[in-house]
């Protein structure tokens, strides 16, 4: 065996789960890849297969022999290790039995504490062939299995039933139990076109021996690709453009270890019903991509992606046709039956849902939207009235048989219906929209009336939940507050709306009859909204200090924020930005020591030193300049002009003690500083720019 080898790792099992099939790929190489790193041996690239039925990694060179270790150990101190008489102590015949060595094989070390003996000892490598299993074992038990599964009489846990196991150095098997099964070097190919063992001779030859004999595609991303040129070939035979919905996309990938699309068509009078309806059922329940013709509409077509190479395809298609078509037929009737009534009738049906057991129903929540959309509106020169009724039938949808059926629905059936008894454009759309964003990066509400229904969903919600201490812990979220909160932000900022978020959360707390929301409780509320845009902004390239340098002033005008972290990052871009960041923190805690409320007079017939007078004459002249800014919003120029203290604010720190003995002098030169200390944390504290 050479110094470095390829090993292959398979964990062949039932079908996986398709929605973590990738993840739990990923975790066993990272997880394998940690394990070598521990154990010190190096490797080459790694390999990562993912298919319905197995797991592998493929991890080129690996060191197959980790190298000698040379260990050293402290004894006990030489003064200790000898008695009066020069014979060694039990201390030092312990230190050199534990060691395994004799007295004359140990050495004494010089240190600043001391002489010292020390033992020295080589510990031989093991062989990559010995720590593999274990190694393999580790990566195992780390894997995201939230639900791990037992089958026969066996006490193996592992996320489906395990048939075989694959351990390989090189052409040699490791020879070793994984998940009860011993390890071997075959595999198995497709469970219908080659079921067969197949025999891997080497690890390089894993993929390509179960493609071309065992009818399997084991690499994610190629099957994935494979796919996607399939479905866009069949949908061009007959003039149609596929979508491809990249998380179908990936389910789809993770169901078939041998795709091959095929196209098939459905009865034409479906199309009566709203298309997202009939795209759902094809999605969502046969894993089907709809095609819409060149005029953008929905054809009575859909690509199918089977896992066998079928030699009567024709039969398989007119399966796939016989089971949607009762998918279908449930849409078409939940559509016919919705209509039956117009949306507001769904709403006494909202009182007997609840909402949270503590903040009562939907239809009470429905209320307090009501009422806080009307406010919202009345300060956004918005309709009230408008902003209520779209309010008033946000949540019916919830109750129609469609969204029982297709909850993704909910909000664009409530268009749909809003529009059918005769509602504005505005309020249907608002009643759909109003659930936008509904994931990171998603289209925010297109319009104001729909931006304040979702505002004021989002308010009663993350006030209400964190109100009654059930707002995020640690990776749990029950109540999604967090996306809530973010969404929410996004709206006023994106949409450029002059919002005061304190002001609005205090509304929203007093919506809730049933709840005393205290003032620190809303406080608290306001700073979980803000925190929740640091990730925003870091995701927009703006670095933590800079919107911490925001956040600390308090200001709770989201788009004022959002104003003066873009000041902010611009100022901290400029070459002055480092220095008077620099001198920024040092005021700061200059004023820390100082007893409040600080001093404010400054009288410049105290000034000792010329840069005294040099500072507070600079500070004169730019302190009306960046008011005027700020007072027009401008805090980038704000802080433009401030920028032009940073040379005699440096010139005052390198020939001005500001705690002079001379108590008149030390507070007069504390005072000035205050002025310039606020002059700049009335847009940002810069000092947290500092390093």
């Amino acid at each position: 065996m050479s110094a470095q080898q390829d090993i292959l790792i398979e964990i062949g099992t039932e079908e996986l789960p398709p929605k973590s099939l990738q993840n739990l790929a990923k975790s066993l190489a990272t997880g394998l890849e940690g394990g070598l790193q521990q154990a010190n041996l190096t490797y080459g690239q790694v390999h990562i297969y993912a298919a319905p039925r197995r797991l592998a990694v493929w991890i080129e060179t690996v060191q197959t022999q980790q190298a000698e270790q040379v260990l050293e150990r402290k004894g006990p101190a030489l003064q200790a290790a000898y008695d009066s008489e020069g014979q060694p102590t039990k201390a030092l015949m312990g230190f050199a039995k534990s060691c395994g060595l004799e007295l004359s094989e140990l050495f004494t070390e010089e240190t600043d504490k001391g002489a010292w003996l020390m033992a020295r000892q080589v510990k031989a490598g093991a062989a990559l062939s010995s720590l593999l299993p274990g190694l393999v074992e580790q990566a195992l038990k780390q894997l995201p299995i939230p639900k791990p599964m037992r089958w026969g009489d066996s006490a193996i846990e592992f996320v489906r039933p395990v048939h075989w196991v694959i351990l390989m150095i090189g052409d040699q098997v490791v020879p070793a139990t994984i998940l009860g099964l011993p390890t071997g070097n075959t595999t198995r190919g497709h469970r219908f076109h080659a079921p067969q063992e197949l025999e891997i001779s080497l690890p390089s030859e894993y993929a390509s021996i179960l493609a071309e004999q065992g009818f399997v595609i084991a690499d994610f991303a190629q099957r994935r690709e494979r796919i996607r040129e399939q479905v866009a070939r069949v949908a061009d035979s007959f003039d149609a453009r596929p979508v491809i919905d990249e998380a179908l996309l990936d389910e789809v990938t993770a169901l078939n270890e041998w795709p091959n699309a095929l196209a098939g068509c459905f009865d034409e009078d479906f199309l009566q019903v709203p298309a997202e309806c009939l795209v759902s059922a094809m999605k969502g329940h046969q894993k089907f991509f709809h095609c819409l013709a060149p005029n953008g509409e929905l054809m009575a077509r859909f690509i199918t992606v089977s896992n066998i190479a079928s030699q009567n395809p024709a039969s398989v298609v007119s399966g796939n046709e016989r089971v949607i078509r009762p998918r279908l037929s449930d849409a078409q009737f939940f559509w016919n039956q919705d209509r039956k009534q117009p949306l507001d009738a769904f709403l006494p049906a909202l009182e007997k849902v609840v909402f949270q057991q503590q903040l009562g129903t939907v239809a009470e929540k429905i209320g307090r939207i009501e009422r806080l959309a009307g406010e919202l509106a009345a300060e956004l020169n918005v309709e009230p009235a408008a902003a209520m009724r779209a309010a008033k039938l946000a949540k019916c949808d919830l109750m129609s048989l469609m969204v029982g059926e297709f909850p993704e629905l909910q909000g664009t059936m409530g268009r749909y219906y809003a529009q059918q008894q005769g509602e504005s454009s505005a309020v249907a759309q608002a009643i759909e929209q109003h659930y936008w964003p509904r994931f990171a990066g998603d289209s925010l509400p297109e319009d104001t009336l729909s931006q304040i229904v979702a505002l004021a969903d989002r308010l009663d919600t993350i006030v209400g939940i964190y109100a009654i201490g059930q707002g995020p812990t640690g990776d749990k979220d029950p109540f999604a507050l967090r996306r809530a909160a973010l969404g929410l932000a996004r709206i006023v900022i994106e949409s450029g709306l002059p919002l005061d978020i304190h002001y609005w959360v205090e509304r929203a707390a007093a919506a809730y009859q049933q709840l005393t929301i205290s003032a620190e409780q809303q406080a608290d509320i306001v700073a979980f909204i803000v925190s929740r845009l640091k990730s925003y902004y870091q995701d927009e390239g703006v670095a933590a200090q800079v919107f911490d340098a925001v956040r600390d002033t308090g200001v709770t005008r989201l788009l004022e924020l959002n104003q003066r972290i873009q000041a902010v990052r611009h100022f901290a871009s400029l070459e002055q930005a480092e220095s008077l960041s620099a001198a920024n923190k040092r005021i700061a805690n200059i004023l820390k020591k100082v007893a409040q409320p600080w001093p404010n007079e400054v009288s410049e017939s105290r000034f000792e030193h010329e840069a005294e007078a040099v500072l507070w004459s600079a500070f004169s002249n730019v302190r009306a300049q960046s008011l005027a800014a700020m007072n027009d919003g401008d805090y980038q120029q704000a802080l433009l002009v401030l920028a032009a203290l940073r040379e005699p604010v440096d010139a005052f720190f390198d020939q001005v003690h500001v705690m002079a003995d001379d108590a008149g002098l030390q507070v007069n030169r504390i005072a000035m500083l205050n002025h310039i200390r606020q002059a700049f944390l009335a847009v940002a504290d810069i000092s947290r720019l500092a390093n």
